[in-house]
């Protein structure tokens, strides 16, 4: 009589084992494999995720003299991402891509004086840059950001309509304008740049530095700073905001421009134009990731030419592997 008792008891121990057994190996989700490895099952459940999208970079070439440099050819460019050579997939001379401009015009207190000459010769570079296929927004910053034109468009009369009525503002806020611009041209194709007019100062932006910078950079913007020297002298020019405007012109392959006089700024606006017509478009696949930083640096550099020595490339510092949340 004690055997059925005994064989009940085992079949007791072997269902809690089986039970125990269960609660510490758990049966894959619907749509996953079981794995043979258990150590992968302590592996984070992010991974890291190679970019190998196309990699856009716009060039300008001057020479000795700032004038822009045509008639390169692909074999030119050396073209190397955190030091290391990259093949270049795409090489187009005087790059006939859209453009998208965003022209942003500093309209606070301090440029009062100097708004009317801003607005003629914004509108002479408007109607002397564009083509069918090229697109522009104004904006207008004082305390606020102002999209005049509503959108980008090619309609010369609603840009000239949209330049002549910005208003003065109070304060500057000058890196919200950046951003606010930035994020406008981010899903636009093509080239994109963005054009401020300002005497360099901000004063109430939300947005920082930083965040500007990065805001242009992640959109692929080219920047140009036109920096107006106030025709009435003032003890409180903003020179270390003129320094964050030259450093940013610098890191997204811009330039920056001082303009003392009207012709000072129509010879920025002027400078600008033939530097958007005589630019390289290089493109790549990133061939090796030599860091797990999410900032990838470029270098291009101008070879195979007697002049090369003293030619001056311009193009982004480099580009963001991940983007940030805005």
């Amino acid at each position: 009589m004690r055997k059925p008792a005994t064989i009940l008891l085992l079949i007791g121990l072997l269902a809690a084992i089986s039970g125990l057994w269960a609660q510490q190996t758990p049966s894959p989700k619907p749509g996953e494999q079981s794995s043979s490895h258990p150590q992968r099952q302590s592996e984070p459940a992010t991974t890291l995720r190679v970019d190998v999208n196309l990699v856009n970079v716009f060039v300008t070439v001057t020479d000795a003299h700032g004038s822009p440099v045509g008639g390169l050819t692909k074999e030119n460019f050396v073209l190397k991402e955190d030091d290391h050579e990259q093949r270049i997939a795409v090489f187009d001379k005087e790059s006939a891509l859209p453009l998208s401009i965003a022209l942003a015009i500093d309209t606070s207190l301090s440029t009062r004086h100097d708004l009317p000459l801003e607005q003629t010769s914004a509108k002479r570079f408007a109607h002397d840059i564009l083509r069918p296929v090229d697109v522009l927004c104004v904006y207008g910053f004082s305390e606020v950001v102002t999209e005049s034109t509503r959108g980008f468009t090619s309609d010369l009369r609603r840009i000239d309509e949209a330049v002549d009525h910005i208003r003065v503002g109070a304060a500057t806020a000058l890196y919200d304008a950046i951003y606010f611009a930035s994020r406008a041209l981010d899903p636009r194709k093509g080239r994109k740049v963005i054009v401020l007019i300002t005497d360099g100062g901000d004063t109430i932006s939300k947005i920082d530095y930083k965040e500007a910078v990065r805001a242009a950079e992640e959109a692929e913007a080219i920047v140009y700073s036109i920096i107006i020297v106030p025709i009435e002298a003032s003890a409180g020019r903003e020179t270390g905001g003129e320094h964050a405007l030259i450093q940013l012109s610098d890191d997204t392959g811009g330039k920056y421009y001082y303009a003392t006089s009207p012709a000072d700024l129509d010879e920025a606006f002027h400078k600008i134009s033939d530097e958007l017509r005589t630019q390289y478009l290089l493109a790549y696949y990133p061939s090796q990731r030599t860091s797990f930083s999410e900032f990838r640096r470029i270098d291009v550099k101008i070879a195979g030419v007697p002049e090369a020595g003293a030619y001056r490339v311009r193009h982004r510092a480099g580009y963001y592997t991940v983007k940030s949340n805005f």
